[in-house]
């Protein structure tokens, strides 16, 4: 079985699995991959890394969703946006917050 194959059988297990829908998947998702990337990079959330990552695993996970389809789907759109929404917002919060005096640098 090849990769692209895999993945989608892996996207539609964790879907069956969960009964969860896909929208909130992408929420779960995002914020998962963001405080993942936060504690392999030890970077602040108010820096771009995290986040940077996030946006990454967002742009391969609709690469592979348009290999798997054979076409860009129409909730692709909304998939990037439920992904990353909270994600950043977190980041914007936090940069503010930062900018502000209100939290220490570092």
């Amino acid at each position: 079985m090849n990769p692209v194959q895999l993945y989608g059988d892996f996207i539609q297990w964790i879907g069956d699995g969960t009964g969860a829908p896909d929208t909130v998947l992408h929420i779960h998702a995002g914020m998962a991959v963001l405080f993942l990337a936060r504690i392999v990079s030890r970077r602040s959330l108010a820096t771009l890394v995290p986040l940077s990552f996030v946006y990454l695993a967002e742009f391969a996970n609709e690469v592979m969703d348009y290999f798997v389809h054979g076409r860009v789907m129409p909730d692709t759109l909304s998939d990037v946006i439920n992904t990353v929404f909270w994600p950043t917002m977190l980041f914007i919060g936090l940069r503010i917050r930062r900018a502000h005096g209100f939290a220490p640098k570092g």
